[in-house]
């Protein structure tokens, strides 16, 4: 199975892919489909990475992912013990090329708006979860019916955006298993030294080339990534341990120095990690 582009299995004449994804992790491999993913999170919690920009996922979370932008799931398996998901796979043409277009329909437009960057919904999400419960004994017009009222809900719902940068071109296969690699090593190395000549040599590159090509990519630099990977992950400590000193949450999230950790705390969230605990 190649892991970039991703291709959803489906039936040859199903325009709209029902999944239930139920078991200890969620698919942990960096990747991109035609199909715009809308998914309910039952239960689990991680991280997500959109894009460009890191995220975290928990359960009752609602998210939109949009045509061949690029994710991957990383359960925390310390903080659940199951990972389950509803999930509804379509295209914008799924239903004829001008279905989205009809007047009718209209107000549908503002979702596929948003998906572009992806996008956690913010409100409604009780009336959101009853229809997804739903899905899973409804008939495929059902399903479809169900797909139009979700829609109408979402696109009038609040939200917040999962990335910012979008590059339109789809991952070759040798480049997405080198992005793939790329962020597995830094997702499972993040809390210790990572070196920008160690994290080339996982890409196969030299550290220029990799350091531009990274660029391209995300437009950011690796260390920025990385950064913000650390400190999403701080700030997760700082949430859930209160009574652990901010010296060891520095520690566990890769940083050797203490006043860079809240240097680099402070330039991403705009507080220091005194302030966001207390917040």
């Amino acid at each position: 199975m190649k892991v970039l582009p991703f291709k959803i299995p489906k039936p040859e004449f199903d325009a709209l892919i029902f999944q239930e994804d139920n078991a200890i992790t969620f698919f942990d491999k960096l990747h991109q489909h035609e199909e715009i993913q809308v998914s309910l999170i039952l239960e689990g919690d991680g991280t997500l990475i959109v894009g460009d920009t890191i995220n975290y996922y928990k359960s009752n979370d609602v998210l939109v992912i949009g045509s061949n932008l690029p994710h991957v799931f990383k359960n925390d398996i310390n903080a659940s013990r199951n990972s389950h998901m509803l999930t509804l796979f379509f295209t914008k043409n799924s239903f004829g090329k001008d279905f989205f277009d009809l007047e009718e329909l209209k107000e549908t437009s503002i979702f596929f708006k948003r998906s572009t960057h992806g996008f956690r919904v913010t409100s409604h999400k009780k009336k959101i979860k009853d229809l997804f419960l739903q899905l899973k004994e409804a008939s495929k017009l059902k399903r479809f019916i169900l797909l139009l009222e979700l829609l109408q809900i979402i696109s009038k719902a609040n939200y917040h955006s999962l990335s910012s940068f979008i590059y339109n071109k789809t991952y070759t296969d040798i480049e997405g298993t080198r992005m793939r690699n790329v962020f597995e090593y830094t997702m499972e190395n993040y809390n210790s030294t990572i070196y920008l000549e160690t994290i080339a040599e996982v890409a196969n590159m030299t550290k220029n080339a990799f350091c531009k090509y990274f660029k391209r990519r995300t437009n950011k630099t690796y260390i920025q990534f990385l950064n913000e990977l650390r400190i999403e992950h701080a700030c997760k400590l700082l949430l859930s341990q209160r009574d652990l000193p901010i010296i060891e949450i520095a520690e566990q999230t890769g940083f050797n120095n203490l006043s860079n950790f809240n240097r680099q705390f402070k330039k991403l969230k705009n507080l220091s990690p005194l302030e966001f605990k207390k917040s």
